[in-house]
C-alpha cells in the first residue's frame, strides 16, 4: 500500500488533485481507472470526440490526448525520480496539445493508447521500493516525492474526468 503524501511532498498547486484520489490501494485504483476510462473513450463515436464545448475549448479527443501526455510526463518524473534525483522541466499543455494533432487520430486509436500508457507506468509503479517511493527531485521548479507523483497522476486523470462529465456531457455510455 502506497500512503498519501504529506503537504511536503508536494507544492500546494497539486493538493486538489492528490485530494481527489480516494483512500484506497491506488494500484487497484489505477487499474479501475484504466479500464472504466478506456470504456468510456472507446465507445464514443468519432463525431462525438470532436466535440469542443466552446470557442477555443479542446475536443474530447484533445482532452483525451492531453491526459496521455500527462500520463507520460507524471510517468517519467515518477521515473526519474525513484532511480536518482532528477530536475526535470516543465511542459506547456497547450503546446503539447497543439502539436499532438489528436483531432486527426480516431478516439478508439486514443484510447487504446491512454490503455497502454497507463499499463506501462502501473508496472512501473508495482515495481517501486518503499525507498523509492520516498525519493524526491524537482519538476516545473517544484519538489515532489515519487508517491506524490503516483498520486498526482491519479488525481489529474480524475480531475479531467469530472470536466468531461460536467462540460462535454460525457459520462460512460454517452
Amino acid at each position: 500500500m502506497i500512503n498519501r503524501p504529506q503537504p511536503e511532498e508536494y507544492a500546494p498547486y497539486y493538493a486538489n488533485y492528490i485530494s481527489q484520489v480516494p483512500d484506497e490501494d491506488v494500484t487497484v485504483v489505477l487499474k479501475r481507472l484504466n479500464e472504466s476510462s478506456y470504456k468510456l473513450f472507446s465507445e464514443l463515436s468519432d463525431e462525438k470526440a470532436n466535440f469542443a464545448y466552446g470557442e477555443g475549448k479542446w475536443t474530447i479527443k484533445e482532452v483525451l490526448g492531453h491526459m496521455i501526455d500527462a500520463e507520460r510526463t507524471f510517468g517519467y518524473r515518477l521515473f526519474a525520480f525513484s532511480r536518482d534525483y532528477a530536475e526535470l522541466p516543465s511542459f506547456d499543455q497547450n503546446i503539447y496539445v497543439n502539436n499532438g494533432h489528436f483531432n486527426n487520430r480516431t478516439i478508439q486509436s486514443l484510447a487504446e493508447e491512454f490503455r497502454a500508457t497507463r499499463n506501462s507506468n502501473i508496472y512501473l509503479i508495482e515495481s517501486l521500493t518503499d525507498d523509492q517511493l520516498d525519493r524526491r527531485g524537482i519538476a516545473s521548479g517544484n519538489p515532489a516525492t515519487v508517491r506524490a507523483l503516483i498520486y498526482m497522476l491519479i488525481g489529474h486523470e480524475l480531475h479531467h474526468l469530472d470536466i468531461l462529465a460536467e462540460r462535454y456531457s460525457c459520462r460512460p455510455n454517452s
